[in-house]
């Protein structure tokens, strides 16, 4: 990978707002932080544009509701072709986690999760969108 270098020129206050980001998520310098904050809105205007992208469906809830497993599988099935894959973990006695790796236009995505993430049982949800295709 070719590195490319530039200087840029920032008011003092945002200089210590990007400060604040490299050193709360471990960057090494501000360099990476700046890449991983480009990489970030890049995925959010691929989103946006409703372009093909990669991401999971992470779900936790209670094994235990009624006819919530039947519920999730019959929205899974309509939604077949945005899926490749389903991770179903044990938390523990009552909680399971649940991660459903999917590929797909991003507004089909968004259909999907807010499907799953608003079944009764479900106590967190999220989509996690990792980049475009």
């Amino acid at each position: 990978m070719h590195v490319s270098r530039f200087s840029i020129s920032v008011e003092k206050e945002l200089l210590d707002k990007l400060d604040d980001i490299t050193t709360g998520l471990n960057f090494p310098n501000r360099s990476r932080t700046i890449r991983h904050l480009i990489q970030k809105a890049s995925v959010q205007k691929s989103h946006a544009e409703n372009k093909v992208m990669a991401g999971a469906v992470i779900l936790i809830y209670n094994h235990h509701q009624r006819d919530l497993q039947a519920h999730s599988t019959d929205i899974q099935h309509q939604f077949h072709h945005l899926i490749l894959s389903v991770q179903h973990v044990h938390l523990d006695h009552n909680n399971c986690l649940e991660t459903i790796a999917v590929k797909g236009k991003a507004d089909e995505l968004d259909k999907l999760a807010h499907s799953l993430i608003s079944l009764k049982g479900i106590q967190y949800g999220t989509l996690a969108i990792t980049g475009s295709l």
